[in-house]
């Protein structure tokens, strides 16, 4: 029997990816630079992506587009009709031939049909699946945009408290020269102050870059600036390796889509074998008389004759459906290659990403749990000694440098991490990114 795709409503879809993908990230509060744009978390972000995103439309269009083309490969081919006028009748015993009408129906041969079937179905299952793959695609890359997007938040929140508190510095420098102090203190601050200007002005460039791209994937007019990202550092659970293997190979709709074209050669192949089978073609004709004009007491003188016709084809070009089969034998394998080497590009893909996740684990929590508290005890300490006339504006620049340096690493580190998660459970289609699958019924 045909194997026909059916599909949820996107809206489900994008419901249940986004309510269990999301239901861990918590919120935090939002810039004001563009508050009047409804998009600060992670669920606001792929619902409008998946929404609204051009390619993914298209992706969705194809399948649909699929799906018609599966009745058309079961349906016979249309019926001939023919009509035959005689110029110059053909004078019979019965009386004069006017008008031939011929009507006839081509029979593929047994199989015939139901392969062209088979072949569409699983061609149709593949644009399913890819359409299901181009989901995961746009939602790992709003989802690495959003979490970059919210380093860059970090990043310049971090800088500025760096430079703000470099600044509250100047006057106890400025007070310090003026009694005599070194010259060198205050010109050393004013540059690691100059510094960190520019360093902000890139990082707002940065955002703007960022915004942009994140506008494209949500299909948004490219002038808005999005507001900052609603996230935090997550924790440093591990993902068991083996089991995600295994949900590669089960659930990667790239994987079920390359499955599904593999069915789809199986299916050309034995319609290429068939074609050494002849098709039938079953015909009726009737032939219109006139009244006869020699012999008018001739028997069945003016009937129409009518009768039944059968036709076959015959297969002799043994070289072209030779030719066929090896064909369809040869795209058959090319896909099974495809498919095992894209099996283990995924593997090595998940092998990487867990080495990432794993290292972005342990700066985690080593910058967390253990260097900026230093760090933060180191800074209020050298700042004490500066007032108090024991070090040098140097050691207090250098200190302040360093927390930023902890800082920002820290924050890059949670920025990985959740990246990390997201490759991963796309590469998986984990149940944490939907409960949704595709529905097969067998009709």
């Amino acid at each position: 029997m045909s194997r026909i795709l059916r599909i949820s409503p996107l809206a489900t879809w994008s419901g249940l990816l986004l309510a269990t993908l999301l239901s861990s990230v918590p919120l935090k509060a939002e810039d004001k630079t563009g508050s009047n744009i409804p998009f600060t978390d992670l669920q606001s972000y792929l619902t409008q992506a998946l929404a609204a995103n051009p390619q993914l439309e298209a992706f969705e269009r194809r399948y649909e587009a699929a799906m018609q083309r599966i009745p058309q490969a079961s349906a016979l081919p249309d019926p001939m009709f023919q009509v035959t006028h005689f110029v110059e009748s053909v004078q019979t015993r019965t009386g004069p031939q006017e008008n031939v009408f011929l009507f006839s129906q081509k029979i593929p041969w047994f199989g015939k049909l139901s392969s062209h079937e088979n072949a569409a179905s699983a061609e149709a299952e593949a644009l399913w699946y890819a359409y299901q793959n181009q989901q995961l695609m746009l939602a790992r890359m709003v989802s690495l945009a959003f979490y970059e997007y919210g380093y860059t938040e970090e990043a310049i929140r971090l800088t500025q408290k760096n430079r703000d508190l470099l600044r509250d510095l100047e006057p106890i420098v400025e007070e310090k020269v003026r009694a005599g102090g070194d010259l060198n203190a205050l010109l050393r601050l004013k540059v690691e102050v100059g510094i960190i200007d520019d360093r902000l002005q890139s990082l707002h460039q940065k955002r703007v870059a960022q915004s942009a791209k994140l506008n494209e994937l949500l299909a948004l007019p490219e002038s808005t600036l999005l507001p900052w990202p609603q996230w935090q550092a997550p924790d440093t659970a591990t993902l068991d390796g083996p089991s995600l293997a295994a949900s590669i190979r089960a659930n990667n709709p790239e994987l079920q889509m390359l499955e599904r074209k593999i069915t789809s050669a199986e299916a050309r192949r034995e319609i290429a074998r068939l074609e050494n089978f002849p098709d039938i073609t079953l015909g009726f004709n009737y032939i219109q008389t006139g009244d006869p004009v020699v012999n008018p007491n001739t028997p069945d003188a003016g009937q129409d004759p009518w009768g039944f016709t059968v036709a076959v084809n015959i297969p002799i070009w043994f070289e072209k459906y030779n030719a066929a089969k090896a064909e369809a034998l040869a795209n058959q394998r090319s896909f099974e290659s495809e498919y095992d080497n894209r099996l283990n590009e995924l593997r090595a893909q998940l092998s990487a990403s867990l080495a990432t996740l794993n290292d972005a684990n342990r700066r985690l929590a080593l910058y967390g749990d253990e260097l900026l508290g230093l760090a933060e005890q180191a800074v209020e300490n050298t700042r004490s000694s500066y007032e108090a006339g024991r070090t040098g504006i140097l050691e207090v620049i250098d200190s302040e440098r360093s927390l930023l340096d902890l800082q920002l690493l820290y924050w890059r580190a949670a920025s990985d991490t959740w990246q990390q998660r997201i490759i991963i459970q796309t590469l998986a289609n984990l149940p944490i990114l939907g409960t949704f699958h595709a529905t097969q019924n067998h009709e």
